[in-house]
């Protein structure tokens, strides 16, 4: 009998991702899979959008079709979902694999890359603990040579939390889990020690506790991202590895008023029994739903814009920042990688002058046809007056990095809106609205990608 693959994600869908999780499903179980050019097209009912994406470019004797929804998870949700059933899932389902997508390598950030990220596979043991956990890197610049032990030892703790590492070369000499807690605590004893001034990851064992040194606090509360991922993650692994008597985390920073019942971290400190030096831990306030559909974020219009245009038009994106989702690289007319910036002089930025951020669009589309630069703000309709003012807000990213790399294209910028039961829009900045209920509405001065991509997905359907 076959059934339907279901991906449930909060990022727009890559292709390469989608190949990654047919040729892995294929393996786990044995069947044949065939990958042609995959195409991942919005689906049409009587010309309105239904919310749901279908893959076509590939062929297995057990997938009847393949599926994207888009979801908004809780607040340390993995990327992608994967449901093998016949039915479209509900929360009661138990998914086959979470899967963490990350583009971040060692060679540009040592946190980013691993620990940022380890709290989301302890978090989600709380919805579905035999879920097949997945960390992929999704690499697009090249894989540092030797990695640093800060990379080592948060790989080893995903190995030794069942998690598997897809998408990059691993020596298994070095990479393999750690067989005791003992033999954790030496590895990280010997890890280069934190600069002056920051509180180091230390581990200290005792005979009735072990202590975990790291600072929680930032920005005013509990919300030191890397060191919440990886103060989890190690205390996972030495539950995991039996250890049943009290852990402490110390150095925190913290003070009492500082934190909550719903940070994830508090969330997980209750499930995995962790104590915070000094204070009193609250009971968290767990959320019972991990995930839901998502039917009024800013990211379904700009989503919806990207993949229309990618496979329905010669239009290609060259960046994008979808809400909520991880930031991708700028393309050059070279078909280069690169990072944006993040200010225009970081020392200032330092030193108190918020206005060295730099703005950028949630997407950026190329028209080869039209020699045309698209570049895109995505709002919920009732923030569009909000999209409209953050249009002027552009002048760096494309002297600095559109007109750079591509001199001879006339720059463009419209706002693309999800939501309300609007059917009109007003305001000539606004290029594109997708309401809520699956309405596809083109603004007066529309992009001509836009409306070649939409004409061409309505003819589609149409046939």
């Amino acid at each position: 009998m076959k059934n339907n693959l279901w991906i449930l994600t909060e990022e727009k869908p890559k292709k390469e991702v989608l190949k990654v999780i047919f040729d892995k499903f294929a393996k786990d179980n044995h069947f044949a899979v065939f990958v042609d050019t995959i195409r991942i097209l919005p689906t049409l009912d009587n010309g309105k959008f239904t919310f749901l994406y279908e893959v076509r470019g590939f062929h297995c004797e057990k997938i009847e079709k393949v599926f994207i929804k888009t979801i908004s998870g809780t607040s340390s949700f993995t990327d992608f979902l994967v449901f093998y059933q016949e039915n479209e899932p509900v929360l009661t389902d138990t998914p086959l694999y979470a899967i963490e997508e990350t583009k971040t390598d060692d060679s540009e950030s040592r946190n980013t890359g691993v620990y940022q990220r380890c709290s989301k596979f302890v978090f989600i043991e709380n919805y579905y603990p035999s879920v097949h956990k997945i960390m992929l890197y999704n690499l697009r610049i090249k894989q540092k040579e030797t990695p640093t032990f800060t990379y080592i030892f948060g790989t080893r703790l995903l190995l030794t939390l069942g998690v598997e590492i897809l998408g990059k070369k691993l020596d298994w000499e070095f990479f393999k889990p750690f067989k005791n807690i003992d033999e954790l605590i030496e590895f990280k004893s010997k890890m280069r020690s934190a600069p002056r001034g920051n509180v180091p990851i230390a581990i200290n064992k005792y005979d009735d506790r072990i202590e975990i040194s790291g600072r929680l606090y930032k920005s005013g509360g509990l919300s030191h991202d890397p060191n919440i991922g990886a103060l989890s993650i190690i205390s996972a692994v030495i539950r995991k590895l039996g250890w049943e008597k009290e852990i402490v985390i110390t150095q925190h920073g913290l003070s009492q008023s500082q934190i909550g019942r719903t940070n994830k971290f508090i969330q997980i400190a209750n499930k995995l029994n962790i104590s915070l030096q000094g204070l009193e831990l609250p009971n968290a306030t767990v959320h019972s739903d991990y995930w839901k559909y998502d039917t009024e974020g800013e990211k379904l219009g700009t989503i919806f814009i990207q993949l229309v245009v990618e496979n329905f038009t010669q239009g290609q994106s060259i960046f994008e920042n979808h809400a909520g989702s991880e930031k991708g690289y700028f393309v050059t007319a070279e078909g280069k990688y690169i990072p944006l910036a993040k200010y225009k002089d970081r020392a200032l930025y330092k030193a108190g002058d918020k206005l060295q951020i730099i703005n950028i669009p949630d997407l950026i589309l190329i028209d080869f046809e039209r020699t045309e630069i698209i570049n895109i703000e995505g709002k919920k309709y009732s923030f569009r007056k909000q999209g409209i003012s953050e249009l002027a807000n552009y002048d760096f990213i494309e002297k600095n990095y559109v007109l750079k790399y591509y001199p001879k294209f006339k720059i463009i910028r419209t706002v693309v809106l999800a939501g309300s039961n609007e059917e009109k829009i007003i305001e000539i900045e606004v290029g594109f609205l997708l309401n809520q209920n699956g309405k596809l509405i083109l603004g007066i001065k529309a992009p001509e990608l836009f409306k070649e991509a939409i004409k061409n997905l309505i003819d589609f359907w149409s046939i």
